[in-house]
């Protein structure tokens, strides 16, 4: 069942989409070769505590961390470890947080250091699938527009779909009715009402669609071995039009993009 929210309950989710804004935002001015993934998992949960807001992956579904971190072939999911990165990574952050009962998540695909060309086009295209399902997140269309959106744009470009991996409704509690998958046929699917909050992440692959899981039962990984990009934003559909609720604009100006 959907549960439509009311617009002080999209304010609230606001609020708390903008503490895992700002918390990305902390992890763009640190991320750098030689850099950890644990390290970046402190230095969030701090910022998430310090925000008055609580780690909303730490302990959901028993995941050990604050964050998922995946480098390069890992698709979501990643758990931080102790491996520093290096120039020419690319690292998928994916953070949650609650604050005052609503939760907050998003996730951007960070690059470290100089980064090739193909897979700087990976990002921009992922990054524009993302923008391109939010457009499609309005009354008068369906769920599986949003999905119909993001397929086509990625498959233009000759890149995979991850399909076993979906966007959620979000709220009260990180993964909220409806699914909202990468992929789809126009038309089909709930119809987009008023008060529906969605986190739209399109999962793209340079390569194959296909994915395998690790044996530590959390880490997703392209099938071929080439990269894969991951960005994410918290919307809602208010007088009939998508508003995004989350920010890059704290990791944009963390880079110097503003």
């Amino acid at each position: 069942m959907i549960i439509y929210k009311n617009a002080e309950e999209i304010e609230l989710m606001r609020k708390a989409a903008l503490v895992v804004s700002k918390t990305l935002g902390e992890i763009a001015k640190v991320l750098k070769p030689g850099v950890t993934g644990l390290e970046l998992d402190k230095i969030a949960e701090e910022c998430i505590r310090d925000h008055g807001a609580i780690p909303g992956f730490l302990g959901l579904y028993d995941f050990p961390n604050t964050l998922c971190i995946s480098p390069n072939t890992e698709v979501v999911h990643g758990i931080p470890n102790d491996k520093p990165f290096e120039d020419g990574d690319i690292v998928s952050v994916d953070c949650g947080a609650i604050l005052n009962g609503f939760y907050g998540d998003h996730a951007y695909t960070f690059e470290v250091g100089e980064v090739a060309e193909e897979t700087k086009e990976l990002l921009k295209v992922t990054k524009e699938c993302l923008y391109k399902g939010i457009e499609a997140t309005r009354v008068g269309n369906r769920i599986s527009d949003i999905g119909f959106a993001i397929q086509q744009h990625a498959e233009s470009h000759g890149y995979g779909v991850v399909k076993e991996l979906v966007g959620h409704g979000i709220g009260r509690t990180m993964h909220e009715d409806p699914q909202v998958p990468n992929y789809g046929k126009r038309g089909r699917g709930k119809k987009i009402q008023n008060g529906l909050t969605i986190a739209i992440e399109p999962m793209i692959n340079m390569g194959t669609e296909k994915i395998n899981q690790l044996a530590d039962g959390w880490t997703i990984l392209t099938g071929d071995g080439k990269p894969s990009a991951h960005f994410e934003h918290d919307v809602a559909v208010v007088d009939g039009k998508p508003v995004i609720l989350s920010t890059f604009d704290y990791i944009y100006e963390a880079l110097g993009q503003v």
